[in-house]
């Protein structure tokens, strides 16, 4: 019990995470702004790919996020 209590949080933080610079690049969507969204994109990438590769999100959710942030950044740019 104490031993999933810790990774129950460990794994809280890095969604919390995710989610953050997930929120980031869609704000900079929502103001237009292609610069900012390519540069949050860059940095949400990694978040992603390192919380999939912990087992915090499934590999395919992880790629199917990127996927459509992608596909909305560049179509913005």
């Amino acid at each position: 019990m104490r031993q999933n209590e810790k990774r129950r949080l460990a794994n809280k933080a890095v969604k919390t995470r995710v989610k953050g610079s997930v929120k980031a690049v869609r704000q900079a969507l929502e103001a237009k702004d292609a610069e900012k969204a390519a540069e949050a994109l860059s940095t949400a990438i990694p978040m992603i790919d390192k919380a999939a590769g912990k087992g915090v999100l499934h590999r395919k959710t992880a790629s199917r996020k990127i996927s459509r942030l992608a596909k909305q950044v560049h179509a913005l740019s």
